[in-house]
């Protein structure tokens, strides 16, 4: 592909009208509709979200991951303690979550801040996982340098080895993540790059609404 044709690449879209005034007053409601006409319509992977981070000096990296649970404080997530999205989130505990599910012309932007879930949670979770999804945890450790591919699958072999007919615990260093949202962006592609943009803003004792300009 001619790479110098990205600038005249582009989508016009046709999607309905997202409107302040219909939308529910909590937008954890909204973002469930939002996520169930994904699914409903089969978008790819419509878990997936990009996890912005940054260090305590505020540099920042992204990168996806999946959502696993929405509840009524927020969004959670699983992954490595010592992995460097780990370390970032608990130094610097204050995240950013985007979902784009491009076939249906939908974006979610989402900020907050960050706190770990409870050991039962993250235990009962891990339990639900794979069998080999559970070695793979044990398996990695995440961000870390490696010498090979190889060394990778002897450490998967051990540990499959070792957790024979065994059940396989939670390790300590992997477990949930919750974001607990202060603002969330809902953004619906419209024609002509007039897109609605509507922001839930949290206050002290409720969420505030407004558009925004494209």
């Amino acid at each position: 592909m001619n790479l110098n044709k990205l600038k005249s690449m582009r989508m016009d879209y046709k999607s309905a009208l997202l409107d302040e005034q219909m939308v529910p007053d909590n937008p954890l409601d909204l973002f469930k509709i939002w996520m169930s006409e994904a699914i409903k319509r089969k978008v790819p992977e419509p878990t997936a979200m990009a996890l912005c981070t940054s260090t305590k000096e505020g540099k920042p990296s992204s990168r996806m991951v999946l959502l696993k649970e929405v509840t009524k404080l927020g969004f959670v997530f699983f992954t490595n303690y010592e992995s460097r999205k780990g370390i970032e989130l608990i130094q610097n505990p204050f995240a950013a979550l985007t979902f784009y599910w491009s076939t249906i012309a939908k974006q979610v932007r989402i900020e907050g801040r960050i706190k770990k879930v409870s050991r039962s949670e993250s235990r009962n979770y891990f339990a639900s996982r794979p069998r080999k999804s559970q070695i793979g945890a044990w398996t990695s450790h995440q961000s870390t340098v490696i010498s090979s591919r190889n060394e990778l699958d002897e450490w998967f072999r051990f540990y499959q080895e070792k957790f024979k007919d065994k059940k396989i615990p939670c390790p300590e260093f992997w477990g949930g993540f919750l974001l607990i949202p202060q603002q969330i962006e809902f953004w619906q592609g419209r024609e002509s790059r007039l897109h609605d943009r509507i922001l839930f803003l949290r206050t002290s004792r409720r969420w505030e609404i407004s558009r925004l300009s494209p």
